[in-house]
């Protein structure tokens, strides 16, 4: 039995007529996963200063981050209609719109789909089609890479599926320079190393979810000492890789200081995890979600000084 079969009678099917309409609002609010592309505009603000080597058009930068959401939502829904099966049987996600019936399956793809294609011509017309072409790879490489042909095929997953997570550096970055420059590729490269460590203590604590619906997230199929090994070891090329943009001449000393201390201390709290993992700690007392709350302090630390870096040079 697949795990649309196994669902509720009914879950994903109930009628959206009699829905309250602020409720409706909210729910394909909710279909855009709000809270994950705070990350991405994170990540793609302060690249837009550093390409600008000072503050860059504040017009160019609201074009930006609105195409971003844009692209992102739907990005987002689309793989919340794909993935809606599995989510009406995992606990963290069984109360999105999809599987409460909120939107209806139709509602969701063609909500997907309007915002892919109004994203891409959103930053063709009004960013440059440079940044649109990106975007739309980004949004195609989550949809069919990640969720449709990885995610529940192979416990590299979140590895390569990351990369659509690392797409709006290079946005960023040739939204000033209508050009993808070295900076901007090696910040992907941060991102890339970044998204393994700090999604795998997540899957670490909600590994049961995982495992209940098929997906072969790496804590599914491996053993804790065999996750924090590789957390470490992604954790030190990303700080190693981090620490590149000095010596190539893109930031002065403010950048390498906070990437240091910020770095040093993720790479602590990574052997920490990993010492419990050694020592057999389960449960609550592994502390896996410690790493994945540093982990967002991190991204969001490194890549302020990305964009004070060159006030102070």
């Amino acid at each position: 039995m697949t795990a649309v079969e196994s669902r509720p009678a009914g879950v994903l099917d109930n009628s959206t007529a009699h829905r309250p309409f602020g409720a409706r609002v909210k729910a394909f609010i909710a279909l855009t996963k709000p809270r994950i592309i705070e990350l991405l505009l994170i990540t793609t603000i302060p690249v837009m200063f550093l390409a600008a080597q000072g503050v860059p058009d504040l017009w160019l930068v609201l074009f930006t981050c609105v195409g971003g959401y844009l692209s992102a939502g739907g990005a987002n829904a689309l793989n919340m209609y794909l993935d809606r099966d599995i989510d009406a049987l995992m606990h963290r996600t069984e109360q999105r719109p999809l599987v409460t019936g909120m939107v209806s399956p139709r509602e969701g793809l063609v909500f997907g789909l309007t915002l892919a294609v109004v994203s891409t011509l959103w930053f063709g017309l009004l960013v440059n089609w440079l940044s649109a072409a990106l975007s739309l790879g980004a949004l195609l490489f989550y949809v069919v890479g990640y969720t449709m042909l990885l995610k529940r095929r192979t416990s590299q997953n979140i590895v390569w599926g990351g990369i659509a997570g690392c797409m709006p550096v290079l946005i960023g970055w040739s939204a000033v320079t209508n050009e993808v420059g070295l900076a901007a590729i090696v910040l992907f490269l941060v991102i890339f190393f970044w998204t393994p460590p700090h999604y795998w203590p997540l899957s670490m604590k909600v590994r049961e979810d995982y495992a209940r619906v098929g997906v072969p997230m790496l804590p599914v199929i491996a053993a804790n000492t065999v996750v924090a090994r590789q957390i470490v070891a992604y954790s030190w090329v990303m700080v190693g890789v981090s620490l590149t943009l000095w010596p190539l001449g893109y930031v002065g000393w403010f950048y390498p200081l906070v990437a240091v201390v910020a770095g040093g201390w993720w790479l602590r709290e990574a052997h920490a995890l990993q010492s419990r993992a050694k020592a057999g700690v389960t449960g609550a007392k592994l502390k896996e979600m410690r790493l994945f709350h540093w982990s967002i302090s991190y991204v969001s630390l490194l890549f302020v000084a990305v964009a004070v870096d060159p006030f102070l040079r």
